[in-house]
């Protein structure tokens, strides 16, 4: 049986961009790679290709507000999360067809098997939490963005 996954195991400080300027979904995925690869060691490009991929299969936009990128990256060494909050709504090909302004990126290894799927399910969870969402939105800066996803009950039970 798994553990479950507390969100300080997938996400950093660093990892949070409190407002990310884009006007399109893949300015959104395009700035994101850029920032995650500063972060991971990774070529952006390897970073954006990724994400663009699984984008194509179907829209990552979850609804109410929300997109959840994700793929698997050689050499990655663990499940990671990295979020922004968009500076504008944009049009993301949303399941609901509502614009995004939250995009909580999940990376994991090209083998990480099962893990991946679970770390996926404890995002979504957590991000279904309204309150939880309307709190980030309103949030002052990007250490708020990071102890909102980190502390809230649904974080640490997931």
């Amino acid at each position: 049986m798994t553990r479950p996954i507390n969100m300080r195991d997938l996400i950093s400080p660093q990892a949070v961009i409190e407002r990310l300027d884009a006007t399109s979904k893949k300015e959104v995925l395009q700035s994101a790679s850029n920032h995650i690869a500063q972060l991971i060691g990774q070529d952006p490009l390897v970073v954006f290709d990724v994400l663009w991929e699984r984008e194509r299969l179907g829209t990552t936009g979850v609804g109410y507000g929300i997109a959840i990128p994700h793929g698997r990256v050689e050499k990655l060494g663990k499940v990671q999360g990295f979020f922004m909050r968009l500076a504008e709504p944009i049009a993301f090909e949303a399941i609901d067809d509502r614009p995004v302004d939250l995009v909580f990126v999940l990376l994991a290894p090209a083998d990480a098997g099962a893990d991946h799927l679970h770390a996926l399910a404890t995002v979504s969870r957590l991000l279904r939490d309204v309150k939880l969402c309307e709190s980030i939105r309103k949030a002052k800066d990007g250490a708020e963005i990071y102890r909102l996803l980190t502390e809230t009950p649904t974080a640490q039970a997931a």
